[in-house]
């Protein structure tokens, strides 16, 4: 059993092509579902790429705006891990004006946790305004508080692993 479907077939696609056609699916597609597995699949164009070719901007350039244009947590919920998974660094900004700003608490929570997966230490002021917060949600703050306690034990740099 397949975990992400693929009815466009673009597993089957080059990379260019591949890209060009989740661009499309996620710009145009009504079912969330089907957007949350292009998100994976954009996603899954940068296992094994160098973070320097054009095509790794491009996937991060794309996950950056479906995190702040899709109508969907869920679909946002996976942008965020996306970028956190393939250590997006680039994408830090973004997904601090998520876990700020966005509409819908399971963004917000999944960008926090993505600052903590990938190191974002330059987060940390953010993070504790957060947790400190008491007009937040409780799973806002909670997600915050986590985050911060995990970044005072981790040091270095995140490597990108396969994350099971």
């Amino acid at each position: 059993m397949e975990l992400i479907f693929d009815e466009y077939q673009v597993r089957r696609l080059p990379p260019r092509e591949r890209l060009d056609k989740i661009k499309q699916i996620l710009r145009s597609e009504k079912d969330e579902s089907i957007r949350w597995d292009g998100v994976w699949l954009a996603g899954e164009i940068t296992d094994g790429m160098d973070t320097e070719d054009p095509m790794f901007a491009e996937v991060a350039d794309l996950l950056a705006w479906v995190l702040a244009n899709d109508v969907n947590g869920i679909v946002k919920h996976e942008a965020s891990f996306q970028i956190a998974a393939r250590n997006m660094r680039k994408k830090i900004p973004n997904l601090i004006h998520s876990a700020i700003y966005d509409g819908s608490e399971i963004t917000r929570h999944e960008s926090i946790e993505a600052l903590g997966l990938i190191r974002a230490h330059e987060s940390r002021e953010t993070l504790e305004m957060l947790a400190r917060n008491q007009s937040e949600t409780d799973g806002v703050r909670e997600t915050a508080t986590f985050v911060l306690k995990r970044l005072d034990r981790v040091k270095g740099d995140y490597k990108v692993e396969t994350i099971v």
